[in-house]
């Protein structure tokens, strides 16, 4: 059995997407992300504090073409992935680590004309996820509980998208 790693992030990316290849020739995009969070402080004028949180994440594959094509510097994005670890040993004979975020579905955030900020954008929030592997090849059923229907069901009232 899998222990369960999952994460859900928001904030905004502090530089542009950097892409590169493996060796192999997968794509990998790496982002910086800054996620705030605010809690009360009595010494503070205002009675808020602010804390700033800085997380790397990368993104394979197409999702990661996608993420340097949609990404830049200021862009409030949401990531939802799992978190990984690296581990090396460093000339200093110290081990080192640094752990990250791996990227398995991306949602960027609408971006605004900078003369007027009243006018929303054409499209709503852009939705990248990477493609779910099917463990059994090309052929498959799914079934669906007749609660499952009724979410879809109230999903689409509410979103007015479509499940196909």
């Amino acid at each position: 059995m899998n222990n369960l790693n999952s994460i859900l992030i928001e904030g905004n990316l502090v530089r542009d997407p950097l892409l590169r290849s493996t060796t192999k020739g997968t794509q990998v995009c790496t982002m910086k992300l800054a996620s705030n969070r605010y809690f009360k402080q009595d010494s503070k004028p205002d009675g808020f504090e602010k804390e700033v949180s800085f997380f790397d994440v990368e993104s394979w594959s197409r999702l990661a073409e996608a993420c340097y094509t949609k990404g830049r510097k200021g862009r409030g994005v949401r990531v939802v992935g799992r978190l990984k670890e690296d581990r090396w040993n460093g000339s200093d004979g110290k081990t080192h680590s640094r752990v990250s975020i791996v990227a398995e579905h991306v949602e960027f955030r609408p971006e605004f004309k900078k003369e007027t900020q009243t006018e929303y954008p054409k499209q709503a929030n852009e939705i990248i996820a990477a493609e779910p592997s099917v463990p059994y090849g090309d052929n498959f059923e799914l079934k669906l509980s007749s609660a499952d229907i009724e979410s879809i069901n109230i999903l689409e009232r509410e979103t007015g998208l479509v499940m196909a």
